[in-house]
């Protein structure tokens, strides 16, 4: 794997910030790889993705550090930094739909992305012996309105001793708690099933269905205490007809949400994602 840092920075727009940004690569010896950047203008902030190759002699931790310096003092800008080499850690959570579980797993076993799948938290017992056959841990941890507190205590708890990184709601049904996205130390990426923000909340099929849509869809976001209104990351459709009924919805829509996840986890892992306000940046 090539050895590279990416940084994402976003701050007020100012002139030159692209030109600073690579001459401080060039002044210490990197060489660009790729480069983006964005503003909006409504907002006046700037955005920007570089990824570049530091001098072999330059230890990667403590070209990021200097980086980071540079950007928050010289450039004003916040800056979030990734190292190509890092292998980030992610945690499943899953109730009983399987179709996301499994091809979250196999595109890490594949090698697609370079990420380590940490273990499987659920609330059913039905994808235990599925997620032990991949040699995956599975936590299995009943939800109830008495002891969701205590749940989500343990969750936590579970996430900070395995070093988890993000965490991938794949079809989990369950609503997180305001305290514990509090607590949660880590990104938190939800799949839900409909073009968001029509269709909020459990069972959107149905009512799309009665509403005689003529598209379906998919969203991807960044969960946020607020249910199924957090920072989109990536949405799709696919058409339906008054032919397709309620399971016929489901059926079609299970290979989209396996799609958007999929693109939704992979530019995350990719840090091509900034989120700002209740939006976001996704670098091609």
């Amino acid at each position: 794997m090539e050895r590279s840092v990416i940084a994402l920075l976003h701050g007020p727009d100012q002139p030159g910030i692209v030109a600073k940004v690579a001459g401080w690569i060039h002044e210490h010896g990197g060489n660009v790889l790729h480069a983006d950047q964005h503003l909006d203008r409504q907002e006046n902030i700037f955005f920007q993705r570089v990824e570049w190759n530091p001098q072999l002699s330059r230890d990667l931790r403590s070209e990021a550090d200097a980086f980071s310096s540079y950007a928050n003092g010289e450039l004003g800008m916040k800056v979030r930094i990734a190292l190509s080499e890092h292998r980030p850690k992610i945690a499943l959570m899953v109730s009983k739909a399987d179709h996301c579980f499994h091809d979250l797993i196999l595109r890490v076993r594949s090698g697609e992305w370079n990420a380590k799948i940490s273990g499987v938290l659920s609330n059913h017992d039905d994808l235990r012996s599925a997620s032990e056959a991949y040699g995956l841990n599975y936590l299995y941890l009943p939800v109830s309105e008495e002891t969701k507190p205590e749940t989500e205590e343990r969750q936590l708890l579970w996430f900070k001793e395995q070093g988890v990184e993000l965490v991938i709601l794949a079809r989990y049904m369950q609503v997180l708690s305001a305290d514990f996205l509090d607590q949660m130390e880590c990104p938190v990426i939800n799949i839900h099933h409909s073009f968001l923000p029509s269709f909020a909340g459990a069972k959107p099929y149905h009512p799309a269905y009665q509403r005689g849509v003529k598209l379906i869809g998919a969203t991807a976001h960044y969960v946020t205490e607020d249910l199924d209104e957090g920072p989109i990351i990536e949405q799709d459709v696919t058409r339906v007809s008054h032919r397709h009924g309620p399971r016929d919805l489901i059926e079609k829509g299970r290979d989209l949400e396996k799609l958007v996840l999929s693109r939704a986890v992979r530019r995350h892992l990719q840090n091509r994602v900034l989120d700002y306000g209740n939006k976001t940046v996704v670098f091609d």
